[in-house]
């Protein structure tokens, strides 16, 4: 989906390196949902369940608004 790709692109162009090892374990992770969940979560209609994922989520909205 080309809005996550938005998203997920400069994030990981920008702050790959910086991350921890389990932090990149869990963006796989991330990366292996649905397209609608990732949309839904992304977007706010949704709150991901999973703890460790909607971390990442906020990590990632945290550095596009920045």
């Amino acid at each position: 989906m080309l809005e996550l790709d938005v998203l997920f692109m400069p994030f990981v162009d920008e702050a790959w390196d910086q991350l921890s090892d389990q932090q990149k374990q869990v963006f796989e992770r991330l990366l292996e949902c649905d397209d609608p969940e990732l949309f839904a979560w992304f977007m706010g209609h949704e709150e991901c369940k999973d703890e460790q994922l909607n971390a990442m989520v906020q990590l990632i909205l945290n550095r596009v608004k920045v």
